[in-house]
């Protein structure tokens, strides 16, 4: 007698084998996005590994920008995005909770949301067009830090809407009605239990509105980003929000588009230092967000 209870019939290896063609398919598409990845940044890496150093982080471009550093472009590149993200997160978040929380579903907030959705969609050389003529022109502020972040800002916004809502909406109903049921008002509701178990999400947006703001060169062109300018190097308040001010983007594409014969690996070296600045805001976000997501009880 069998001392097998339980045998595979064949329906059992089948659903088996097609679990495992799946897993084989999901995984190979999962190594055709990250190796190109990893091969594209291995190959600036090395490229730029003549170049980088601390000193190509802390000194100003020279001659020409053939030599030198990147700090007046690193620096402005970091004022860009923390003023851009200082006006975008406040306004984006208050929109979200707005949106989420308070307004009924009608006409007004479902065009509302089709307007954030066409935000979203619209191309990075409008939104400059468009910072030029709102804030530059205009309102009279001019070509300055203040302007580019503004325009920066107004580009973010969308993202930083959308995975705002998400977050707040994956907050369980009854935790709402918990509150309200022991009279809490719905503005302490939101800011005492709602917030702060959505704010991991929220910061998913912030994370995507940095990579992208570090990186854009059309909006910083034409609303705030120069050239060149020499600052005193290592100090981080060198820009003033009235001034204009280099960018990594708007440098990067300078040095390969207008500078002649520059070094061989000054490119990738700058193209690496933009990288570097965007993988350790995120990395920051990321662990600010993970360490958030631990406290919470559900």
């Amino acid at each position: 007698m069998s001392t097998q209870l339980f045998t595979e019939t064949p329906g059992v290896r089948r659903r088996l084998r097609n679990q495992l063609i799946a897993k084989c398919i999901f995984g190979a598409m999962a190594l055709a996005m990250i190796i190109p990845l990893l091969l594209i940044v291995a190959h600036l890496v090395s490229q730029a590994w003549p170049l980088l150093s601390w000193d190509f982080f802390t000194t100003n471009p020279t001659n020409g920008m053939k030599k030198g550093g990147i700090w007046s472009a690193l620096l402005g590149t970091l004022w860009l995005v923390a003023f851009s993200l200082l006006i975008a997160a406040p306004v984006g978040i208050l929109a979200a909770v707005y949106i989420n929380e308070y307004a009924s579903d009608n006409w007004f907030t479902r065009v509302v949301n089709l307007a954030i959705m066409n935000l979203a969609g619209v191309p990075s050389i409008v939104h400059a067009l468009f910072g030029l003529g709102a804030f530059v022109l205009f309102a009279g502020i001019g070509r300055s830090v203040l302007a580019a972040s503004m325009t920066l800002a107004i580009m973010t916004l969308p993202v930083i809407i959308a995975s705002t809502r998400e977050a707040l909406a994956a907050v369980p109903r009854s935790f709402r009605e918990a509150c309200w049921n022991v009279g809490a008002t719905r503005w302490q509701t939101i800011w005492r239990i709602v917030l702060p178990n959505s704010i991991s999400g929220i910061l998913t947006g912030v994370i995507l509105q940095v990579s992208r703001t570090a990186g854009e060169t059309a909006p910083v062109m034409f609303t705030g980003a120069v050239f060149y300018r020499k600052i005193a190097e290592g100090d981080l308040f060198a820009y003033s929000l009235n001034e204009q001010c280099m960018a990594l983007s708007m440098h990067l594409f300078a040095i390969t588009t207008q500078v002649t014969n520059p070094p061989k690996a000054l490119p990738y070296a700058v193209a690496t230092a933009l990288l570097c600045v965007v993988l350790l805001v995120n990395t920051t976000a990321i662990a600010l967000r993970v360490w958030l997501r631990s406290r919470k009880k559900w």
